[in-house]
């Protein structure tokens, strides 16, 4: 793809051997950042081009892969490895979320890596790190959230926990890798020698868990569930309330929202009331203050409700279906969804950077690839194979069986 010089990372070359969701992720926003990413899979492709029999994982794949280059290795093989070589010399950063050792055991880890490269930042991300008792387990998010206390937390406190319905622990962790790559990058910047560098979804996810925590280290006693409260006890209302046409989130972190939804209840008396007036002392009376506020929320329309809320200042908002959220045409006039022409899948759906720069344009979206559709224009552009040296490489096993640029043209 033409890079686009002016972005905050232009000039970056980073290796994106990642698969999945949470190094995918961090290199995506390398990516839409500017940086060149080129995606490094096998011959049959990362796990979410396989993954399921319905399109739903391409779509996944083609959202988290955008403005990357695509290129097959075999990494088992020897000739595999030496392109790979010549690849880690002229980059600057190599992000991976195998499990630990895995790397090191395809003979392209980290010590080998900076004999070649010493400038190299070598960034990795998996289920538990590097280190500790739990290095070796294997880890998928839901896995995750089962060890890290995500689920014991997530439902209501007489029926059994549920997980989070999001992939908390995958995005946590991309969004960590991502800092922690920028800043070994920095570092970089002033001692000359890459380094290493990791995070792991478990200790990514477990500062989201804050409110439990407080109520934990604070009582020593097990959290238990609190369904839509907070998970601390500590704010309310903090929940969301049935209404005439659906439900509505409803928080009062401050007094002073408290005391401008007792004036849209109709009972300003209440905001001063002893009872009531405090955060402290409303917490102590939860299930009359959710039956104050329910009441009135069961005889309003949702988004009525939420415009009277908002326009008071009081946190609130609508719960809206997935479909409204993914079609929202305020996340499109911001630019942060549009819709492109993928080569595979037709018209979709792709996302930017949550990260914006308000003094650069928004970068343009580059649809991901097909496997292996970039593996020639690196292999002669970045590296100055011939087709000569290129057609030794295929026939020793380099790229596997993926089509290359020549095959498809």
């Amino acid at each position: 793809m033409e890079q686009q010089p002016n972005q905050p990372l232009a000039g970056l070359t980073v290796l994106d051997l990642s698969h999945v969701y949470a190094a995918p992720y961090a290199t995506l926003l390398l990516a839409l950042a500017g940086a060149r990413v080129i995606k490094i899979e096998p011959p049959d492709g990362e796990h979410l081009r396989k993954r399921g029999t319905i399109a739903a994982p391409r779509y996944a794949y083609a959202m988290l892969n955008s403005n990357k280059e695509c290129i097959t290795l075999d990494l088992k093989s020897k000739a595999g490895v030496e392109v790979f070589d010549s690849l880690l010399a002229k980059a600057d950063a190599v992000v991976e979320n195998f499990r630990p050792g895995t790397m090191d055991r395809l003979g392209i880890g980290y010590e080998r890596a900076r004999t070649i490269n010493p400038r190299i930042v070598y960034a990795s991300t998996s289920g538990y790190g590097s280190t500790g008792k739990y290095a070796s387990y294997p880890a998928m998010d839901v896995a995750i959230q089962a060890m890290s206390g995500v689920v014991d937390v997530t439902g209501y406190p007489d029926q059994p926990a549920v997980k989070a319905g999001i992939a908390a622990c995958d995005f946590s962790s991309g969004i960590h890798l991502y800092g922690a790559l920028l800043t070994a990058l920095y570092q970089r910047e002033q001692t000359g020698e890459g380094s290493r560098v990791e995070t792991s979804m478990m200790e990514s996810v477990f500062p989201t868990l804050m409110s439990s925590l407080s109520l934990f280290y604070s009582t020593q006693e097990d959290t238990h569930r609190v369904g839509n409260h907070h998970g601390g006890l500590s704010v309310a209302p903090y929940t969301i309330y049935p209404t005439i046409d659906g439900q509505l989130a409803v928080v009062c972190e401050g007094d002073h929202h408290w005391r401008a939804l007792c004036e849209i209840l109709g009972r300003p008396d209440l905001g001063t009331d002893p009872d009531f007036a405090t955060t402290r002392e409303r917490v102590s009376r939860l299930d009359e203050v959710d039956r104050i506020v329910g009441g009135w929320c069961a005889t309003q329309n949702k988004l009525e409700a939420f415009e009277l809320l908002r326009h008071r200042g009081v946190p609130s908002a609508p719960v809206r279906k997935l479909r409204e959220v993914a079609t929202d045409p305020a996340l499109f006039e911001r630019g942060y969804l549009e819709t492109v022409e993928h080569p595979e899948l037709g018209p979709t759906t792709l996302m930017r950077s949550a990260i914006r720069f308000p003094d650069q344009p928004l970068p343009e979206l580059d649809p991901a690839h097909p496997l292996g559709a970039d593996t020639d224009t690196i292999a002669q552009g970045l590296l100055g194979l011939d087709e000569h040296r290129l057609d030794d490489l295929r026939r020793a096993g380099a790229f596997g069986e993926a089509p290359t640029l020549k095959d498809m043209s």
